[in-house]
């Protein structure tokens, strides 16, 4: 689920609009959670840095997405660190600059505590996926679940995904190589093509029936 973009203005009149380049740190885990982040253009990678190093994908959020939700709690600190994949736009809100606006608008209030569940069941998926399917599983039902419907904002058209293979490893946590090698075998068996940053989705309902359907 998205902000739409009438709701922007209330995000606009309460909060900043930083800029951020390719690669470019928005904000580090441990950080002080002060700020609600909504991204107005651009893509940015939420994950989380393990002791040894190792970099545990969260998700891959785009324009009217929502992230910072820490900062809804007094005196907390982040718990993922938040990068830019591209060039990016986004607001930042301190929320008690906001709370003026929630007041006046039940849509907004209404849809922020809907996307705040959202991000909680993609927790809970991303948990799931990562516990119980293999490699396969893991690529099968992420295509699958970007191909359902169409998605002009993500350019996400007949099942075709603008996502690059080391993309699809960030959003899934495993490696390039395994994604590639995954990827190959969908192809060979005639469910999706591959293009310099695209992957085509061809038989969607073969792709579940082949690897999905057995799964709970």
């Amino acid at each position: 689920m998205k902000i739409n973009d009438e709701l922007f203005d209330y995000f606009k009149q309460a909060g900043t609009i930083k800029h951020y380049q390719k690669n470019d740190i928005i904000y580090m885990q441990d950080d002080h959670a002060d700020e609600l982040c909504l991204v107005l253009k651009g893509r940015v990678r939420v994950y989380h840095i393990t002791k040894n190093g190792d970099e545990i994908n969260y998700d891959v959020l785009d324009k009217g997405r929502i992230f910072g939700e820490s900062s809804l709690y007094e005196n907390a600190y982040r718990p993922t660190t938040v990068s830019a994949i591209n060039d990016v736009e986004i607001i930042t809100c301190h929320l008690e600059d906001l709370y003026p606006y929630l007041s006046s608008s039940l849509d907004l209030t209404i849809t922020l505590l809907k996307m705040f569940n959202d991000n909680c069941n993609h927790l809970t998926q991303l948990l799931k996926w990562a516990q119980t399917y293999d490699r396969f599983e893991k690529v099968a039902a992420f295509l699958y679940e970007l191909s359902a419907t169409n998605n002009i904002e993500k350019n996400l058209l007949f099942g075709d995904i603008p996502y690059t293979h080391q993309e699809i490893a960030d959003s899934l946590a495993i490696s390039r190589v395994t994604v590639t090698k995954v990827l190959n075998q969908f192809k060979e068996e005639g469910l999706i093509s591959i293009e310099y940053g695209h992957i085509k989705v061809l038989k969607r309902d073969k792709l579940y029936e082949r690897y999905l359907s057995t799964l709970v």
